[in-house]
C-alpha cells in the first residue's frame, strides 16, 4: 500500500508486570518496528494511569532512538499545558542534536489526565491562542536564530534543528487549529470517533499556507486506529477484549494494570463506542478494514496503537501487519 504505517505507543503495563518490565517490551517493539519498515513511533504523555508508563515521553524516545536505526521518533504527543514551551524547545533540541533528524515533536491541548493532576502538573495555558502562540514560539527556538518569536530567550541546544510540529486533535477545533497554523495534523480517531469527517473537513478547509508557522504545501493527515492482527479472525478477536477491557475500566472508574484476554463473548453488545475506529482480526480481514478507513479518511498515513497484555502477542501483530501491508 502507499499510504505509510507508524505505531503509537503508550507502554502498557501488564497485571502481575512493572513500569520497568513494560518499557523494556516497548523497546524490543521499537526495534522489531525498525527493522519492518514502519515509519515512526510515537510515544504518548499520560499520567496517574496504573496501567501506562508513558509519563516522560521525551526519556522514551531518546532510548528508543539509541536501540533503532532507520525510524522516526516522536512524541504523540507532549500535552503542551503540562510543560513550559521553553523547556519542551530545549528537551526535543536535545533529541536532535543527540540522534539526528529522526525527531518529531506532536503536540496537544489536553492534559493526557484527571484535573487533579492536570492541575498539578500545569505550565501553560490550553487556550487555542495561546497553544498557537507557543507554537510560533517553538518553531523560533528550533529555527536559525535560536529565540522565540515572542522574546529574545536564546535556546542554543534547539537551534538549527528545525524538529518538526504536529498538531494533535481529536475535534474539529484541534483540526481548525492545525488547518490555520499550516501544520500537519494527526487525529487521535483511535478513540475519538465522533467527529472523524468532521475534523477532517475542518482541517482542508481551513488550511493556510501562508501563515507564519506554515511548513507544508498541502495539509497532511495522519490518522490513529486500533490494530490486532492474529493468525485468526477467532483469535485477534480474543485478543481485543483486553482493550475492551481497558476503555470499560476507564468508563467505569476502575483502576488495573492491562488485564488478560477474556472470551469475546463477555462483551456481546458493551464495546466501548470510544473503539469504533478499530482494525482486528486476520491479516485479510485487518488489511480490508485498513483500506476502507483510509478510503474513509483520505489519510497519507496511519498511525496504529495495539494493546496486548503480552509483548509477544503485540509483536506478532506487528508482524502480520507489516507482512500484509508492505
Amino acid at each position: 500500500m502507499s499510504v505509510p504505517l507508524s505505531i503509537l505507543d503508550l507502554v502498557s503495563i501488564s497485571e502481575g508486570s512493572t513500569a520497568r518490565e513494560g518499557i523494556a517490551a516497548s523497546m524490543e517493539s521499537a526495534q522489531l518496528a525498525d527493522r519492518l519498515g514502519y515509519s515512526r513511533l510515537w510515544f504518548a504523555e499520560h499520567h496517574n494511569t496504573p496501567n501506562l508508563a508513558s509519563s516522560a515521553t521525551a526519556l522514551l524516545i531518546s532510548q528508543a532512538a539509541s536501540v533503532t536505526e532507520r525510524i522516526r521518533v516522536g512524541s504523540g504527543g507532549v500535552m503542551l499545558p503540562n510543560h513550559a514551551p521553553l523547556m519542551v524547545a530545549e528537551q526535543y533540541g536535545t533529541l536532535a542534536n543527540i540522534h539526528g533528524d529522526r525527531i518529531d515533536l506532536g503536540l496537544g491541548r489536553a492534559p493526557g489526565t484527571d484535573g487533579m493532576t492536570a492541575q498539578a502538573l500545569s505550565r501553560s495555558s490550553a487556550e487555542p491562542q495561546a497553544f498557537a502562540r507557543h507554537i510560533y514560539d517553538l518553531q523560533g527556538w528550533f529555527g536559525e536564530e535560536g529565540t522565540a518569536r515572542s522574546t529574545p530567550i536564546l535556546s542554543s541546544v534547539s537551534q538549527n534543528t528545525e524538529v518538526p510540529i504536529w498538531v494533535l486533535g481529536s475535534t474539529v477545533n484541534g483540526a481548525s487549529i492545525a488547518g490555520q497554523l499550516g501544520l500537519p495534523f494527526s487525529l487521535a480517531s483511535h478513540f475519538a470517533p465522533d467527529q472523524i469527517d468532521d475534523a477532517l473537513r475542518v482541517y482542508r478547509e481551513t488550511f493556510r499556507t501562508d501563515a507564519p508557522t506554515a511548513r507544508l504545501e498541502r495539509p497532511q493527515v495522519m490518522a490513529g486506529i486500533n490494530v490486532i492482527v492474529a493468525d485468526t479472525d477467532e483469535e485477534a478477536q480474543r485478543q481485543f477484549t483486553t482493550l475492551q477491557q481497558m476503555f470499560l475500566d476507564l468508563r467505569a472508574g476502575r483502576s488495573r494494570k492491562i488485564q488478560p484476554p477474556v472470551d469475546p463473548s463477555e462483551f456481546a453488545g458493551s464495546t466501548p463506542a470510544m473503539l469504533e475506529i478499530s482494525a482486528v482480526g486476520s491479516p485479510a480481514t485487518v488489511k480490508a478494514q485498513l483500506e476502507e478507513f483510509v478510503e474513509r479518511t483520505d489519510a497519507d498515513e496511519l498511525i496504529t496503537v495495539t494493546y496486548a497484555y503480552d509483548p509477544a502477542v503485540r509483536n506478532r501483530s506487528i508482524e502480520l501487519l507489516a507482512d500484509l501491508w508492505f
